[in-house]
């Protein structure tokens, strides 16, 4: 082999080693590729999570807009409101058994 083909092949072997570094390691490399496609994946899961809890705002406008029924059943759910004739009760549990007055020490009312 002459110098001229020698160096022919070395200069060939150099670009294909920055050509192979550039696939593997490089911006745009097959490593890239497969961090963009999970990116995508994940990004597509939020959007039809997020889409389905749009469905159900919408859902919901359309109800309190349609009638009282949805009005009613939203205050109370969510305001705790209650209606005449309604009988209301309410639990309050003491936050320390502890100093919890025991059923002798009550005064009459």
């Amino acid at each position: 082999m002459t110098k001229g083909s020698r160096l022919l092949i070395a200069g060939l072997l150099v670009l294909l080693g920055v050509l192979q570094f550039k696939l593997w390691l490089g911006e745009g490399s097959i490593s890239d590729v497969h961090r963009l496609h999970r990116q995508l994946a994940e990004q597509a899961s939020e959007n039809a999570k997020l889409k389905d809890a749009n469905s159900a705002l919408e859902a919901e406008v359309v109800a309190l807009k349609r009638g009282t029924s949805a009005v009613e059943e939203l205050a109370r759910s969510r305001l705790g409101m209650i209606q005449l004739g309604d009988t209301f009760y309410q639990y309050v549990s003491p936050s320390d058994p502890a100093q919890a007055p025991a059923s002798g020490d009550r005064k009459p009312k």
